[in-house]
């Protein structure tokens, strides 16, 4: 009989609102029994909590959050914390974060560290089946081994010595101290799939090492826990970065030696920066975390994450629907997805100059943007953005203090004398700009580019028709005056 059984996962994502409540993280999921093949798609997102996540996690992260989106599918959160040195509580917590900033709420969250029973029953029928196989060999042995056959012109892989010791040889070296580890017998065979990204595909596990998937000190590698979770849990879609194709042949195999179904692959470009480097955790002003405090848009970096090397051009997609209706893996680029983080710039500018008052109001209070004027401010400075934290800064302009730039008196004194009275309008401006060029015959940049230093202090800057209002007469009459 299989080992595995198709569990589905009826659990709540909650994420918590404090630093050091960990229950939403560590609730152990109760499983109830499902039909997998009526079962609509269950996708994962399987990071190690040991670093913050970066753009290039983005990317994985919301190909699948986007596909079972577009599908009615479910997304589970399952944390790959079997590396429990570099594994932490803030970690965790910091990816739930993150994926809330994008816009992904997790229908379903698991541990694999809750799960190491059923990681150690599916190792011991491996080893029942003769599929895992203990090894001895030191690190040092096996690099000299590799070294020697790279010197006669074979394949440096595994010879599999280990599997020719008699029980009197592996009890001798265990008497001297050596603790196996353990490698998964492979079959000389080529494993293929349909890969909803790159099409048919295979793998020659012939040309393969044996893996090793438990180390000498008992811990797992990555490869047989994540096997046992996606059966388990009912995976049906696995996408995830090319770099993992070598795993899902040999991943595949094991799927088979437990009697489970295989789910479907798809292997996406990965995303590198514009000279080819490849992304890492190490590179925290990538990280999302940083993006976030930045002032970036999670639409923006969204935008950015998916759609760079694919068939459809890099633009500004504000929603996760129009995102989601977007995505076709077939159409992903088989090329590194090359990406300079300068285009967010753009990116977040259009998001930004496209947002209606509600969408921010929050924000400009945050900014100490009085109530009161707060739409009519965000209508007249939105088009100058490339942020919104940015509008504090025009905020200022408009509330003060301002320290004017006067360069010719006498004309700043002229267009103080045809100021118009009070209520002021969006036509108050050029109401007030014709009475100036009539009174001093100044016309173009010479006409608007001192009223504009004198106002605000800077040479560039929201269109003054909607500012000027703002500003207020008293104001702009201390300002031309340099007295503010």
């Amino acid at each position: 009989m299989p080992l595995c059984v198709v569990l589905y996962l009826e659990v709540e994502w909650q994420t918590s609102t404090h630093a050091d409540d960990t229950e939403g993280l560590a609730r152990t999921p109760r499983p109830t029994l499902k039909d997998p093949m009526t079962a609509t798609p269950l996708v994962r997102f399987a990071p190690s909590p040991t670093g913050y996540l970066h753009i290039g996690n983005a990317r994985p992260a919301l190909l699948n959050a986007l596909f079972a989106r577009a599908r009615g599918g479910r997304f589970l959160l399952r944390l790959d914390d079997t590396d429990r040195e570099r594994s932490t509580q803030e970690f965790a917590h910091a990816v739930a974060e993150d994926l809330a900033w994008l816009g992904i709420v997790p229908d379903l969250f698991a541990r694999q560290s809750d799960r190491v029973a059923h990681h150690d029953a599916a190792a011991e029928r491996l080893k029942a089946l003769g599929r895992l196989y203990p090894c001895y060999e030191t690190q040092e042995e096996l690099e000299r081994r590799r070294r020697r056959q790279l010197g006669r012109g074979q394949p440096p892989i595994y010879d599999r010595a280990a599997l020719s010791l008699t029980d009197a040889e592996r009890a001798a070296l265990e008497a001297e101290g050596r603790a196996p580890h353990w490698r998964f017998k492979l079959d000389a065979r080529s494993v293929t799939w349909d890969d909803l990204v790159r099409g048919p595909a295979h793998v020659d596990c012939a040309s393969l090492s044996d893996p090793v998937l438990i180390r000498a000190d008992g811990t797992y590698l990555y490869t047989l826990p994540s096997v046992v979770d996606d059966a388990e849990m009912g995976i049906t879609h696995v996408i995830r970065g090319e770099d993992h194709v070598t795993n899902t042949g040999v991943q595949v195999q094991i799927f088979e030696a437990l009697g489970c179904a295989v789910p479907v692959f798809g292997h996406h470009n990965l995303l590198t920066t514009a000279d080819g480097e490849g992304l890492s955790k190490r590179l925290g002003h990538l990280s999302l975390r940083g993006l976030r405090e930045a002032g970036y848009e999670p639409g923006a970096v969204r935008s950015l994450a998916v759609l760079t090397g694919t068939a459809e051009s890099v633009r500004a997609v504000a929603g996760l629907d129009e995102l989601a209706g977007l995505v076709d893996l077939a159409q992903i680029s088989r090329a590194p997805a090359k990406f300079d983080p300068h285009e967010l710039d753009g990116l977040n500018a259009r998001l930004v100059h496209a947002m209606a008052f509600a969408e921010v109001a929050a924000r400009l209070a945050d900014l100490r943007v009085e109530p009161a004027r707060a739409e009519r401010f965000w209508e007249a400075v939105r088009g100058n953005l490339a942020k919104v934290s940015e509008a504090g800064g025009w905020w200022r302009v408009v509330a003060g203090p301002v320290v004017p730039v006067v360069t010719d008196p006498g004309f700043i004194a002229a267009a103080a004398a045809v100021l118009p009275a009070e209520p002021w309008d969006g036509e108050t401006w050029k109401a007030w700009t014709n009475a100036v060029k009539a009174a001093t015959g100044a016309k173009g940049k010479a006409l608007f580019m001192p009223l504009r230093l004198a106002l605000t202090g800077l040479e560039h800057g929201p269109d003054l028709a909607g500012l000027l209002p703002l500003i207020g007469r008293d104001a702009v009459v201390r300002r031309l005056s340099a007295e503010a």
